[in-house]
């Protein structure tokens, strides 16, 4: 086989794989950011980090309802606590992806990629 074809090919399985375990990074933070509370499910994003935050500091903390993921109503009893909880999850879980990603960046080939743990 031509040698620049051979580099094309190796190249092109390269980024598969890597594109692939990029793809499966996501998922797993996606998964991660997931946080059940009362019954309810919230993924942690940024918006609800803020919104919380929000009210926290204009100090409505006591029995306030916010909306979950499936649009059920869900009574939070303490609001200060449900921040700290929800910063744990989505600091942890962005902690996490860093560091895999960081390591999956580091590889250079696609045996690497797939052994990289």
């Amino acid at each position: 086989m031509d040698e620049r074809l051979e580099k094309a090919l190796d190249f092109s399985n390269y980024m598969i794989t890597l594109n692939n375990q990029k793809r499966i990074l996501k998922e797993q933070f996606r998964e991660q950011i997931i946080f059940y509370h009362a019954g309810a499910q919230f993924t942690v994003t940024k918006e609800l980090l803020t919104f919380v935050t929000m009210l926290v500091e204009t100090e409505h903390v006591e029995n306030v309802v916010l909306v979950d993921d499936n649009e059920t109503p869900a009574k939070i009893e303490n609001l200060e606590a449900f921040l700290d909880d929800i910063m744990d999850v989505y600091f942890s879980a962005t902690n996490t992806f860093h560091t895999e990603y960081t390591k999956l960046k580091n590889n250079r080939s696609v045996e690497k990629l797939t052994d990289y743990e």
